[in-house]
Formats: structure tokens, C-alpha cells, sequence
């Protein structure tokens, strides 16, 4: 038995593809800062859900993902003979809010009181 199952070696494919990509062949400035952090595939391969995570703030990850949408067709043609696969699924793209969410719980933990002014305050009341 393989140690992956193919949606998973799939997976794995088309993100170094298009992240070879992006590092080498695209030109598009809305595409700058943006990094491939996940692909899920359909069980029937036909689908790749890319995950995106964009450096920026609201107006710049709607910009990166239609630069995305408008460069699929290229992406597609670009990776499709480095994957090998006889149908190229269908890419659809998504903005990755793991990081954002993961910055604004660092910084309320940041911003609650420490253990040890809560102590102090309930021997003072």
C-alpha cells in the first residue's frame, strides 16, 4: 500500500507547480507577495481547491484573487505537462485566513492581563 493516497501526491504536484511558477514565470504585480499554502483535491481529481495566503489587507487579497481567476488559463496551460495527469482538474481559488486568524490571537493574548496581575487583583479586593 502507498504511504499517500493519490489526491494527496496530486496535491503536493500542482503546488510546486504553481509555485515554481510564480516564482519564475508570472509577471502579474497583483500575483507579488502571495503564497501557495494548501491544495485539497476532489475525490474524483477533478476538482484542486488552491489555497492562498496574501501579505496585505482586505483590498489586496481581492486583488491577488483576480489576478488568480484571470490567469487560470495560463496556470493551467503552464502546469499541466509537469503534472502528468490525463485530465487537468478544474483550479479554484481561495483566500487562506489561517495566518490572519492565528496574528489576531496572538494579539489578544498579547493584550489580556497575565496570570499574575488577575491574582494580585483578587488579594486586593
Amino acid at each position: 500500500m502507498k504511504p499517500y493516497s493519490r489526491g494527496e501526491r496530486v496535491s503536493n504536484m500542482i503546488q510546486t507547480a504553481i509555485t515554481d511558477l510564480l516564482s519564475k514565470k508570472m509577471s502579474d504585480p497583483r500575483l507579488e507577495m502571495v503564497t501557495i499554502s494548501g491544495v485539497k483535491m476532489s475525490p474524483d481529481l477533478r476538482i484542486a481547491s488552491i489555497y492562498v495566503t496574501v501579505f496585505g489587507d482586505e483590498r489586496r487579497v481581492a486583488e491577488a484573487l483576480e489576478g488568480f481567476k484571470k490567469s487560470k488559463g495560463f496556470i493551467k496551460k503552464s502546469i499541466a505537462p509537469k503534472l502528468g495527469l490525463r485530465f487537468m482538474p478544474e483550479l479554484r481559488f481561495f483566500h487562506d485566513d489561517t495566518f490572519d486568524r492565528a496574528a489576531r490571537l496572538d494579539a489578544l493574548i498579547d493584550a489580556a492581563p497575565k496570570g499574575e496581575d488577575r491574582e494580585d487583583d483578587a488579594e486586593d479586593s
